[in-house]
């Protein structure tokens, strides 16, 4: 099976994460929730971060302090639905929006 990535994560947000941030952890992360978003074509997708460390190989730790910077970069969201429950995690895929905002303006 393939999975569709858009070019601006792997052009942009790899070189950035990875090399600008020197978190190629958050990066990894990224790919995770991508892949399960994409698979099962919902907006948001439930997954624990000891799910997440056990599929990318990194500690709990890591998973965590890379969510943290996914967050404050905007790339995720998080909601909980209780203070326990496993969080619900949605991609902000920015670049989208101004796509289609270049492609309107050029359409004029």
């Amino acid at each position: 099976n393939h999975i569709a990535i858009d070019d601006y994560v792997v052009d942009v947000l790899l070189p950035d994460l990875a090399g600008h941030d020197h978190s190629p952890g958050a990066f990894l992360v990224y790919l995770i929730l991508w892949t399960d978003l994409f698979r099962s074509g919902e907006r948001r997708v439930a997954i624990s971060l000891q799910q997440i460390a056990g599929r990318t190989g990194m500690s709990k730790s890591a998973v965590q302090g890379a969510m943290r910077l996914l967050k404050r970069r905007g790339l995720v969201t998080a909601k909980k639905s209780t203070a326990t429950s496993i969080p619900e995690y949605e991609l902000s895929r920015h670049w989208l929006r101004r796509r289609a905002k270049a492609l309107v303006v050029a359409s004029r």
